[in-house]
């Protein structure tokens, strides 16, 4: 086995031990009945709600691909953009590591209909930049909205989380300043980065920030089942969950989210509406992801089949 994938197998195994040892922490203190009990207390309308505020993020992250494309020159109904984009991240948020992950998935779809592996690893680094952009947006937004609650988690006093919170909305006022200004490749160190167009940027901006703010308005439903909790609080538990997942790489958050969700919020975050929104935004677009997965599976493979035959025809008529 070679070093690298060595390592990759064991920061896989660390992640899940992470995520094992916090869900313990977190489950130890209710029984089963609780738990149920728990879950039963979210009203069906909520829970629903939350369902349609997470098919709306995923059609953002649908055109976080389609901006992607345009940027390069390329074109695709977005019919299909959308399907790959489900699929690869509806699987790729519960497989952890979910650049790669969905990567995976989208090459498999992308190559399909005409396009290279260069820019395969373009839409996912885009979509990977527009992720950050997004995350840092509403993080800075959140922190000068609702610095107390981060301000507890990260042990800072609250003038100095709208600090961050300032310094974190100037990176992307950079980034659009830098693809308004900056017309030749941008070089850094090895690396070179040709910047989207201006309009490109702004779309990134707004579409990035757009799909979390929709991701906590499903945790926001859920949350809002057991206490008044202001919107910005579950964006701030949100965004502080969403980071920490990040850095973890812990397939689907496991743990991770559950846990910084529970320090966040103390009082409105009990073990039915996370269960419940884990539900919502992970497991059920993960069956669908799934299931159209092996669907568009046997589509192609019987496609490929009918195209094989056509020519073996063809070849066969000229014969």
């Amino acid at each position: 086995m070679r070093l690298k994938s060595m390592i990759w197998n064991g920061l896989l195994v660390a992640a899940l031990c992470l995520a094992v040892f916090l869900l313990y922490r977190i489950f130890q203190q209710y029984s089963l009945d609780q738990i149920v009990q728990s879950v039963r207390s979210i009203p069906l309308s909520s829970f629903c709600t939350a369902l349609l505020f997470a098919a709306a993020s995923y059609l953002c992250l649908g055109c976080f691909d389609l901006l992607a494309i345009r940027s390069l020159g390329k074109s695709l109904p977005y019919p299909k953009i959308a399907l790959a984009s489900f699929i690869s991240l509806s699987l790729g948020h519960n497989i952890g590591f979910a650049g790669l992950s969905s990567g995976a998935f989208r090459y498999r779809f992308y190559s399909r209909w005409g396009l290279t592996t260069e820019d395969v690893a373009k839409i996912i680094l885009f979509c990977g930049v527009t992720v950050g952009l997004g995350l840092i947006t509403l993080g800075g937004l959140a922190l000068i909205v609702n610095p107390g609650d981060a301000g507890r988690l990260l042990r800072l006093d609250p003038a100095n989380v709208r600090i961050f919170g300032l310094l974190a909305l100037i990176v992307p006022v950079v980034y659009a300043g830098l693809a308004f200004f900056v017309r030749a490749t941008l070089r850094l160190w090895r690396w070179s980065f040709q910047l989207p167009r201006f309009s490109i940027a702004v779309a990134q901006i707004g579409i990035g920030t757009l799909n979390f703010m929709l991701v906590s308005a499903c945790l926001h439903q859920m949350l809002s089942a057991f206490g008044d909790v202001a919107f910005f609080r579950s964006v701030t538990a949100y965004v502080l969950a969403n980071s920490a997942i990040l850095a973890t790489h812990v397939p689907g958050g496991l743990g991770v989210l559950e846990a910084t969700v529970s320090y966040a919020v103390p009082k409105e975050a009990s073990i039915g509406a996370l269960i419940a929104f884990r539900c919502a935004y992970f497991f059920i677009p993960l069956a669908l992801g799934t299931t159209l997965l092996v669907i568009t599976e046997i589509v192609f493979r019987r496609s490929r089949g009918a195209d094989e035959e056509a020519d073996e025809g063809a070849e066969a008529q000229s014969v």
